[in-house]
């Protein structure tokens, strides 16, 4: 069935705001109309007749009105399907079907922001609205549901164009909508009850000292910390994405990364771990001042007398070696943190514009990636390895992106810039100013070169091997010049914006 006619609603709702807009329209279609408490005298007051869910399933509501709704008669109409079957039994038991349920929910983060009364509180916990939403949301195809104010003009508009009827797509557009505001408050309830039992950390303020801040979740599968200050909301982001960094060098030789804001400033693998720290920090010694050190590896005496010379924030690593923690903890702000998995999340989501949005995370692992040559010149495979390190560098750089590597360490990078130009001497201006030779490096985009200029550029920069997704209708002109330069550049087909 796709248009279906109002023939019966159940409206119960705590606010009666522009109910009455609602309430006139199924008037005017002869609708039944169930109500409870008072919902039901403003309805009568609109000198419109209205049936007490009371009279229908014969019970009062009970328990200072905990029990209103939650009876056999009310849900039999509501989850009956249309067919022989479901109403011959609403027949049998002399029940009603219900085409309509108008609900909105008791105002539970409303009260939380007035009280910090528990008992309050929980008694704005609904629970007859949320399973009224959930019944006429998952029976959609047969029945309507309301679950929020700004809906009631709408529905009425509808009924009035469709003769008192629905169709399927309002109904299942009615029906995304209720799921949505199930989905919220149950979201709200389970953060309070989240600080309840600990699992809500306050954090002493948000990115900035005027926000306030708290995590909810299990880092304890993550990491556990061995000393230092309370972790902020900035040291959670930051450590967050200096896992995700080193968690594609895991099974790499000794591996450091330094991140700051979010951004891989410093990244080298060597053949020993102080090595790798001592080429991570040649990256950008400056911006590591109060960075995020991580490494894959254990870190060691040696290293950690080295690392124990500048200041930072946070060290992370999946072992120290003895006598490491000792030594690193005597400054008492230095927070330590032992990895336990290098594992990432599988999923990222991100609240914008009252709603949420929800990706998968970017896992593709550069060494999956297909390098199509696309250029007469190729490589060395003495420096094959830096094209899939410098893919595994520039997919964790703010977008606009480029990463310049050469023997296993990121001796540029340019990011968050509004043209890949820009990203691109933003990149090579640091390398020099970091004292690196450009000759024969690598370098990698996180997404195609819109026009030649780019690659212009790096020639004359003395880079002479590119890594990019390609794709550009402009990519010919791209591979013209490298070939006319002896340049040699790749494609992989997967393009590695970050925002």
């Amino acid at each position: 069935m796709s248009n279906i006619p109002i023939t019966s609603a159940l409206i119960s709702v705590f606010d009666k705001s522009g109910l009455d807009i609602l309430v006139k329209e199924l008037h005017n279609h002869q609708v039944k109309i169930y109500s409870t408490g008072g919902t039901y005298d403003f309805i009568k007051n609109l000198g419109i007749d209205a049936t007490l869910v009371e009279d229908l399933t014969g019970f009062p509501a009970m328990l200072d009105g905990r029990v209103k709704t939650l009876h056999p008669a009310v849900f039999a109409g509501i989850l009956a399907r249309r067919n022989d079957d479901h109403l011959g039994q609403l027949q049998t038991h002399n029940l009603p079907q219900i085409d309509l349920v108008v609900v909105d929910l008791y105002p539970f983060e409303e009260t939380l922001k007035q009280t910090s009364d528990d008992a309050l509180i929980i008694e704005k916990i609904d629970i007859g609205g949320v399973s009224l939403l959930r019944a006429a949301s998952k029976n959609h195809a047969s029945v309507a549901v309301i679950s929020k104010q700004s809906q009631y003009p709408i529905v009425a508009d509808w009924l009035k164009e469709n003769n008192g009827s629905t169709s399927i797509e309002q109904r299942i557009q009615l029906a995304y909508e209720s799921f949505m505001v199930t989905a919220h408050y149950d979201t709200a309830i389970s953060y309070y009850f989240a600080e309840k039992v600990g699992q809500a950390k306050h954090l002493r303020y948000g990115e900035n000292p005027h926000q306030k801040a708290s995590f909810i979740g299990n880092l304890d599968d993550i990491f556990r910390q061995i000393s230092g200050k309370e972790i902020s909301y900035n040291n959670l982001v930051d450590i967050d994405g200096a896992i995700a960094l080193i968690s594609e060098f895991k099974s790499n030789d000794p591996t450091f990364a330094i991140i700051k804001h979010t951004n891989p400033c410093g990244v080298a693998t060597r053949d020993s771990v102080k090595n790798a720290w001592d080429a991570a920090l040649a990256c950008d010694p400056t911006s590591a001042f109060g960075g995020i050190i991580i490494s894959n590896k254990m870190i060691d005496g040696e290293t950690a007398d080295a690392i124990d010379e500048i200041f930072y924030e946070v060290l992370i690593a999946p072992s120290f070696g003895e006598g490491v923690i000792e030594k690193l903890s005597k400054k008492k702000n230095r927070i330590i943190l032992h990895l336990s998995t290098f594992e990432v999340s599988p999923e990222q989501r991100k609240y914008i514009l009252g709603g949420h949005l929800s990706q998968s995370m970017d896992n593709h692992k550069a060494e999956d990636e297909s390098l199509q040559q696309v250029t007469k010149a190729t490589i060395p495979a003495s420096q094959s390895d830096d094209l899939i390190f410098s893919l595994k560098c520039v997919k964790h750089l703010k977008s606009n992106a480029i990463a310049i590597v050469k023997n296993q360490q990121m001796i540029g990078a340019g990011l968050g810039q509004t043209s890949r130009v820009d990203a691109l001497n933003q990149a090579i201006e640091k390398a020099k100013r970091m004292g690196f030779d450009l000759d024969s490096s690598v370098l990698a985009s996180d997404a195609f070169f819109p026009f030649a200029d780019s690659v212009e550029i790096s020639y004359n920069a003395g880079i002479r091997y590119i890594v990019q997704p390609g794709g550009s209708v402009k990519d010919n002109d791209s591979i013209v010049y490298c070939d006319d330069h002896g340049m040699a550049m790749y494609f992989t087909g997967i393009r590695h914006f970050k925002h």
